[in-house]
């Protein structure tokens, strides 16, 4: 094994299973309490993946692509499916194959390879001889906020135009109590559109009053006409709305400049009128006119509650407070339900053309992210909740959308994700950032989670952090098979086809082999499989799942029962004794991952805004296993003069007055300032010569902290926060309350004590314990 692959837990595939050994039957995977469920980062980089500039080769019944499972007959030119057992004959370009020449989609270690396709191929509804369609940003700014919030929204779009690449196209909207479309090839003099914004229209009425009616209904246009001269033309639409960047840079910064925020009066005690889904829904009605099926993003910057039209989240009236999750748990939100069905609507929209919504909302209130979270997580968009345009959340995570190199993050567009399994093996559906696309077959199952009842999915936008979460069910009865032959592995076959941030088109195919055990006879392969951080992961996912779902949900409940039934089942104790329980390595951390998911965000929703919970969540089904574990269970670290930063329990007695700790939630980063060290600090020390290495102390914290919020998407929040100080909340609320008032009397002098009414680790465990052992 590479030092790589013992450092990377994804390896080469980036993929991780909750089990990689998986029972045999139906009976037996219901046993085993985890589901077995994969998660997938479907265009993850890394180093050792191999491109290829021809075809795959695929099975002619089941469609999966040749790989270093099957079987292959050299002799005869011969490969045989490992998932359908068809025997396929090599094409005449593979006449030269042999032993000693094998392609490198039969390497063992090559079982994900990417396959780099030709240009025609890079659109699905263009022409042979039809060029790449350049990227489409949509811009919709909100103006419908204070000058000075306004302003710094306006900076961000000047600086992200800088950043695009010269041939990506570009539209503006702005919109406030009305929706403004700005139509940038017309430069001798602004000349802009304008619809009310409360008024539902339908896509046509749109396309007609911006002159576009027959191009919306000229669906087979994929936005160019071919010249006489061989050269290419975009239409009419493209030209008027739509402009490279390279062109209308100077005329969108003009614009921008000359633009002011919304004038329409508000009265005392009302909100401004904002039609932030009126705005969304012309921008998709204009981009399916002027560049459908091509890769386009609507990219919106809201600053505040939808008031007016279509997606209202709340009444104009500010006596009215925007709904909290009280509200909708009583179903006293009277606008939640129409504005989800509107944002369903237009995901189904989008997806059809193959468009992404990015939303960016910065605002002390809602804006409504709850609303749009479907349209957002079904389109694949990007999504960043930040309290104000000026603030680095909004300024650092925008610039990154835009930045390219190193720092780029890898944004694809139009792909289809495809799998393909052994026979006795069903997919339930997938929780992530996709839709389904309906393809009935053989090993779709009868239970649906997430997007289900297909076997393919389109992910309109998908970046190198999309990770995807495939839960399986198991259809193989005990029964052996009437021939006698018993298949120990099973095979699964991830098929990713994409156009990539260049536009190049690409399909990345993941052949993975896993055995089946018999759990009856003993359990120890089936243990040694297990991946406790990705069972914590796709835990909390679906605990997430169920509670936006299931009406009533209790999840803490549901979380509990679920550890206590697998600690009983796989445990090691004497009946009704909880001094004896022992827990297995391979499940010893995972109690632990429960504890704090039961006490995380995406469980305790009392102190967030239904907004922030769907914020939360949608983050949580997108990232990689090792983000998402960060969400669920926080890293510490300690640094202090007497030795080398390293890790720390995520308890408070890791607490110390001459101690720096840094603590990543992910979502937040906070430098903790032990009370001598701040005292130290406060009165110079560190600005003195011979106070060196206290600098060096102090400076150290900054150091990995900067390391952390240049790979990180959105931008964590940075809080730097003292001992006793007033912020030091956000490093104690995500620590175990080992010590608190009640167990006060226990506790040496000067232990930090945390006054919350909330159990201890110790004492979650023990409750486990006792329930696992009992013997009903």
């Amino acid at each position: 094994m590479s030092e790589m692959a013992q450092t990377d837990p994804e390896g080469i595939d980036g993929v991780r299973m909750t089990w990689n050994a998986w029972p045999r039957s139906k009976v037996e995977a219901s046993k085993i309490v985890i589901p077995i469920a994969a998660s997938i980062s479907p265009i993850r980089s890394h180093p050792e993946i191999p491109t290829v500039p021809y075809l795959p080769l695929h099975c002619k019944t089941c469609s999966a692509v040749l790989n270093p499972f099957c079987r292959v007959d050299y002799s005869a030119h011969i490969w045989i499916c490992p998932f359908c057992f068809q025997r396929n004959h090599f094409p005449h370009h593979y006449s030269a194959i042999s032993e000693t020449n094998v392609p490198a989609e039969l390497y063992p270690q090559y079982t994900t390879i990417q396959y780099t396709l030709p240009q025609n191929l890079a659109n699905p509804n263009a022409g042979a001889d039809l060029p790449y369609q350049p990227p489409v940003f949509v811009f919709v700014l909100d103006t419908c906020v204070i000058e000075e919030e306004f302003n710094y929204a306006k900076s961000a779009l000047n600086q992200a135009i800088t950043l695009l690449p010269e041939n990506a196209l570009v539209g503006f909207i702005s919109f406030g109590t009305q929706v403004q479309v700005h139509e940038l090839g017309f430069s001798e003099m602004s000349k802009v559109y304008v619809f009310r914004g409360s008024k539902e229209l339908s896509n046509d009425q749109v396309l007609e009053q911006l002159g576009l009616g027959m191009l919306g209904r000229r669906v087979a246009n994929p936005g160019f006409q071919k010249q006489s001269t061989g050269g290419f033309l975009p239409n009419a639409g493209v030209t008027r709305f739509l402009l490279p960047a390279s062109e209308c840079e100077f005329s969108l910064n003009a614009l921008l400049d000359e633009l002011s925020k919304d004038q329409w009066p508000v009265p005392p005690g009302q909100r401004g009128s904002r039609c932030t889904g009126a705005a969304l829904s012309i921008a998709a009605g204009l981009l399916a006119a002027c560049s459908a099926n091509s890769n386009a993003r609507i990219v919106a910057l809201v600053g505040g509650p939808c008031t007016e039209g279509p997606g209202t989240i709340v009444s104009k009236d500010l006596s009215d407070p925007v709904r909290s999750h009280k509200d909708l748990d009583k179903d006293a939100a009277p606008h939640f339900k129409k504005a989800v069905q509107f944002y369903e609507e237009l995901s189904k929209h989008l997806v059809s053309h193959g468009h992404i919504l990015d939303v960016f909302a910065s605002a002390l209130d809602q804006v409504g992210i709850a609303e749009m979270k479907v349209a957002i997580e079904r389109t694949g968009g990007l999504v960043v909740l930040a309290e104000s345009f000026g603030h680095s959340v909004f300024k650092d995570s925008f610039k990154r959308v835009f930045e390219k190199g190193e720092q780029s993050l890898d944004l694809s567009f139009n792909g289809t994700l495809e799998i393909i399994c052994s026979k006795d093996i069903k997919i339930q559906g997938i929780i992530g950032p996709c839709t389904s696309l309906e393809k009935k077959g053989p090993a779709v199952a009868n239970t649906v989670i997430g997007e289900g009842n297909t076997t393919s999915w389109k992910l309109c936008g998908l970046d190198r952090s999309t990770c995807l979460t495939v839960l399986f069910d198991v259809s193989a009865s005990e029964k052996p098979d009437p021939s006698g032959n018993v298949n120990q592995m099973l095979y699964i076959q991830i098929l990713t086809s994409y156009l990539s941030a260049e536009g190049q088109a690409q399909k990345r195919v993941t052949s993975l082999c896993r055995r089946w055990v018999d759990s009856t006879v003993g359990s120890e392969e089936l243990v040694q499989g297990f991946d406790q951080e990705t069972a914590a992961v796709v835990m909390a996912r679906l605990v997430s799942y169920k509670m936006e779902m299931e009406e009533g949900f209790d999840a803490t409940r549901w979380l509990d029962r679920s550890l206590i039934r697998l600690c009983s089942k796989f445990g090691d104790y004497r009946k009704d004794d909880p001094t004896s329980f022992t827990l297995n390595t391979y499940f010893s951390l995972f109690p632990q991952f429960m504890f704090n998911l039961r006490r995380s965000q995406f469980v305790q929703v009392f102190n967030n805004s239904p907004d922030e919970t769907a914020y939360f969540r949608i983050l949580l089904n997108r990232e990689s296993v090792v983000n998402a574990t960060l969400m669920i269970q926080p890293s510490l670290m300690a640094y202090s003069f007497n030795s080398l930063p390293a890790p720390a329990l995520l308890d408070v007695s890791s607490i110390a007055a001459d101690r720096i700790l840094l603590l990543d939630s992910y979502f937040s980063v906070v430098i903790f300032h032990g009370m001598t060290i701040a005292q130290w600090r406060n009165m110079g020390y560190h600005k003195q010569p011979e106070h060196e290495a206290f600098a060096q102390l102090l400076l150290a914290p900054q150091d990995d902290v900067q390391m952390i919020m240049r790979e990180r998407f959105p931008v964590a929040r940075l809080v730097v926060c003292d001992q006793h100080g007033s912020q030091a909340r956000f490093l104690l609320a995500k620590l175990n309350p080992s010590s608190t008032y009640s167990n006060a009397h226990e506790m040496s002098a000067g232990t930090e004590m945390i006054f919350t009414d909330d159990v201890s680790l110790q004492v979650f465990v023990e409750h486990l314990q006792k329930l696992a052992v009992q013997s009903s």
